[in-house]
């Protein structure tokens, strides 16, 4: 049975190349968690509050599903955004996502989850990119998403765009 985990997405550049590309990339630092990943694993996207830079209106949300698609490698030219650099990857297939901005609330969700049982601010557990999920959390928060997921290619744009600095947006 495959892995379930939360793809945790905290600007969105690195976000809209994700859905973009149907690509993960991981920085050599972090590579315990995603050296386990298989083909087949799941994951669940999850923007936070600051993925926009706007924290105040934004909430963490689950904004899509990805399966996947290959073994994590070293890339030959890593992927660089901002000041940090990711030198390993893998192949997604995404599976759906939701509206930008829209998607499941996880906050709404944090006392049913075993994830954060035992955690005394849950937001401290989504501070690594990569979050193994019990089959339990799993099962509960793909099923809480699955109603909101629409086609990829439906919101790719919208995903780009916000990506793109203030001034360079269309108007």
């Amino acid at each position: 049975m495959p892995d379930t985990y939360l793809l945790v997405l905290g600007d969105a550049t690195p976000l809209a190349w994700v859905i973009a590309e149907q690509r993960m990339a991981f920085s050599a630092a972090r590579m315990r968690t995603p050296s386990r990943l298989e083909v087949g694993d799941d994951m669940l996207l999850y923007a936070t509050r600051s993925c926009f830079h706007n924290p105040r209106r934004d909430r963490g949300r689950l904004i899509g599903r990805a399966r996947v698609a290959s073994r994590v490698v070293l890339l030959p030219d890593p992927i660089i955004f901002g000041d940090r650099e990711f030198a390993y990857g893998c192949d997604l297939e995404l599976m759906g996502i939701t509206p930008i901005r829209e998607g499941v609330e996880l906050a709404r969700f944090v006392n049913a989850l075993q994830l954060f049982s035992h955690a005394r601010a849950w937001g401290t557990k989504l501070r690594r990119s990569l979050v193994p999920l019990s089959a339990a959390d799993a099962e509960l928060l793909q099923r809480k998403l699955a109603p909101v997921l629409e086609p990829v290619e439906r919101h790719i744009d919208s995903y780009v765009e916000a990506a793109r600095p203030a001034r360079a947006r269309r108007r």
